[in-house]
């Protein structure tokens, strides 16, 4: 005796997706990031073995690169929510990820230092765990007091001694300067609209890879990233394209117009009033116009009126070339016959002797 289900042809099933992932995690994504994520782990509740999917499967159902999938669970991985498990047939790109319980991790953030017992044997990992007794102590450091003051200001609450707990490890583990974690929080609340600790956390490590551990660094990488997001809205603007965000793989082809070709925004701006002469504007066609402006030296959108202006004078001049008409043995004809009078033209043609 068995027990089967009919299925339906059209898949109207449904995923349950943990409330933790939509309120903490998904603000810190892009929409590319979030897709990625979704649709893996619709895949992984599927538990159908007759269907095999893989990284390749999800660029091709969401029509994005595969680079975008990549760095997809490269960011999720960076936030702890999920593993990814290499495979042994030596490519990269192939692997298991493994969506690890969100709850869980819930649970041991927030419960394991007040139920684990004291002990003065450092944590396995090299990141410091602090205690209680760390936050009392920092609290004694004018600096320290001062910067849990103006986060407080910031949330419009008092933070919990967990959360005081978590931004204590991340002066400690990443060497941050209290006033860089006070431009964390205010980055995250008023540019972002985020006011989840882990979000802030994310940008606190990000910083620290990025080797943004001062106040005047920051200061200019956040006045640079903001100038080159403003840059994006007005080319998608310019392209038609303001009803979507721009892809990651987009985004580097615009950071290179920017940091590598150094275009102003202007020039850029100019490349894109070409895309009215094509019924399909995109970045790749910009990247082409912009390519050739680079190879021609042209620096300005008045350099550029010039290239078009001359370019326009060679084309017609080609054309008048192709129009103009061959020389023949007729062309003569009707001048020859000019230089005689009507009596001598009779004569000629035997009318009038």
């Amino acid at each position: 005796m068995s027990f089967v289900k009919k299925t339906t042809d059209i898949d109207f099933g449904q995923t349950s997706i943990e409330n933790i992932f939509i309120n903490d995690f998904m603000p810190m994504a892009d929409g590319t990031h979030v897709k990625v994520y979704l649709l893996g782990y619709k895949y992984a509740n599927d538990r159908d073995d007759s269907i095999i999917v893989d990284n390749s499967t999800i660029s091709k159902h969401l029509n994005i690169p595969l680079v975008d999938v990549l760095k997809a669970w490269e960011f999720w991985e960076k936030l702890g929510i999920i593993k990814k498990h290499t495979k042994d047939n030596g490519d990269e790109n192939d692997f298991v990820v493994e969506f690890l319980s969100l709850r869980q991790l819930y649970i041991d953030n927030n419960y394991s230092l007040n139920n684990s017992p004291k002990t003065d044997k450092t944590p396995s990992s090299k990141e410091r765990v602090c205690s209680p007794d760390d936050l009392l102590e920092a609290n004694k450091i004018p600096e320290i007091k001062n910067m849990f003051y103006q986060i407080d200001q910031l949330m419009r609450r008092q933070l919990s001694v967990n959360e005081r707990l978590a931004v204590l490890e991340w002066i400690y583990n990443f060497n941050m300067d209290p006033d860089i974690i006070v431009k964390a929080f205010e980055y995250s609340i008023e540019k972002r609209k985020v006011k989840s600790i882990r979000y802030i956390g994310v940008i606190i490590r990000n910083w620290y890879d990025s080797g943004l551990i001062t106040l005047e660094k920051l200061e200019e990488s956040l006045e640079g990233a903001q100038r080159k997001y403003m840059y994006y809205d007005k080319i998608f603007k310019a392209l038609g394209f303001s009803f979507r965000q721009p892809s990651n793989a987009e985004k580097e082809v615009m950071d290179t117009w920017i940091d590598e070709w150094k275009f102003s925004l202007d020039m850029i701006l100019k490349a894109c009033e070409n895309s009215k002469k094509t019924s399909n504007p995109s970045i790749s066609y910009i990247n082409s116009i912009l390519l050739a402006w680079k190879k021609d030296g042209l620096k300005s959108p008045e350099e550029a009126d010039a290239k078009n202006q001359e370019r326009k004078a060679s084309n017609n001049k080609e054309k008048n070339k192709i129009n103009k008409p061959k020389n023949n043995k007729f062309n003569n004809f009707k001048q020859r016959f000019d230089k005689y009078s009507n009596d001598e033209l009779e004569k000629i043609l035997g009318i009038k002797k």
